[in-house]
């Protein structure tokens, strides 16, 4: 099954989603049943109120194993993808299909992936009003993540009644690039909406690929002072930051924003200051192809010839430990800092 939630306009002239902001809307698609169907289509998917379509995601999560009795590497998950700047509809529908592919098709399935889709320019001249489109999209993605919040934390109540009532499903989140500039202020917005619990994971891990935001966004530590990644912080069991040096779009991104500090996805983790314990990076620079060129590898993490890539989000999904994904060799050994932390 595919899931769709989108903020875009639909084109009145083409049968697609378009690259305007507009109403939040919520959309399914099954290959199955639609044989040959193009998923770029409009007309391929059926829209749903937002009750169906939550609705219908409990239906699939509660045929996932039962948790108790599943080894946690087996235990499924509901993942939502955000996808970056410069992705129009075709492209972003493309990414998100090829990753539900690699990943959550088959019987070794991951569970279930779903685009949280917002309206990119699709172009790199629309880079800075893609910033404020992000922005603009966190609000929504705010409310989404909100609807998950009182789910779960109803769910948990369930739970302390009967463990046959204990959710199924993990909850995790892939953002790329400046999807995770919506993720970091839908976040914050979210913790502070309720009252900054602590001690609540919302998403058991979160993957922020070539992210585009400050690499000192967690400059806060363990602390609670309002900083700009608090809310992913303390909402989150696990963060893994992807980046890599070869990123040029990043580098470009730095040049264009003028805010003095280096893109998380371009240089990793600022550690000048301290880090939440929950918050680790990666170096990817040896896991994608030497061949790609700047500009293409800022995409390039999610080509499914990646295979390193795909191996990696594979067991930072599954819940393995870090130290146990650098041993096994999905974590390249070159790592610029101390990371050997349990967690």
């Amino acid at each position: 099954m595919r899931w769709l939630i989108t903020n875009r306009n639909q084109d009145a002239d083409k049968d697609i989603f378009g690259c305007k902001f507009d109403t939040l809307t919520f959309w399914t698609f099954d290959p199955a049943a639609k044989s040959g169907a193009d998923i770029a289509l409009r007309s391929s998917w059926t829209q749903r109120s937002m009750d169906e379509f939550r609705a219908a995601l409990i239906a699939v999560a509660g045929n996932f194993p039962d948790p108790i009795k599943t080894p946690t590497e087996s235990q499924k998950h509901l993942t939502l993808f955000i996808h970056g700047y410069d992705d129009d509809w075709l492209q972003a529908v493309a990414r998100y299909n090829a990753i539900a592919t690699q990943l959550f098709d088959g019987p070794n399935s991951l569970g279930e992936l779903i685009s949280f889709d917002w309206p990119s320019k699709g172009s790199l001249l629309g880079y800075l009003p893609d910033r404020v489109e992000a922005r603009k999209t966190g609000d929504d993605l705010t409310n989404v993540l909100s609807e998950l919040y009182d789910w779960m934390s109803a769910q948990q109540i369930a739970a302390t009644v009967s463990l046959d009532n204990a959710c199924r499903a993990k909850t995790s989140i892939i953002a790329h690039s400046m999807g995770n500039y919506a993720l970091e202020y839908a976040m914050n917005a979210l913790w502070t909406r309720k009252n900054r619990p602590l001690l609540v994971s919302l998403m058991q891990e979160v993957i922020m690929v070539a992210a585009d935001v400050d690499n000192d966004i967690f400059r806060s530590g363990e602390t609670v002072s309002q900083g700009d990644g608090e809310g992913l912080a303390n909402l989150c069991y696990r963060i893994t930051a992807l980046y890599t040096g070869r990123d040029n779009v990043l580098g470009a991104s730095a040049g264009l924003k003028h805010f003095g500090k280096r893109r998380l996805g371009r240089a990793g983790l600022d550690d000048t200051y301290p880090v939440p314990d929950n918050v680790w990076d990666v170096d990817c620079s040896d896991l994608i192809n030497p061949a790609v060129n700047g500009i293409a590898v800022h995409g390039e993490y999610f080509n499914p010839a990646e295979t390193g890539v795909y191996n990696l989000f594979r067991g930072i999904l599954e819940g393995s430990d870090r130290s146990v994904l650098i041993k096994n060799g999905i974590v390249p050994l070159s790592l610029p800092r101390q990371q050997v932390v349990s967690g």
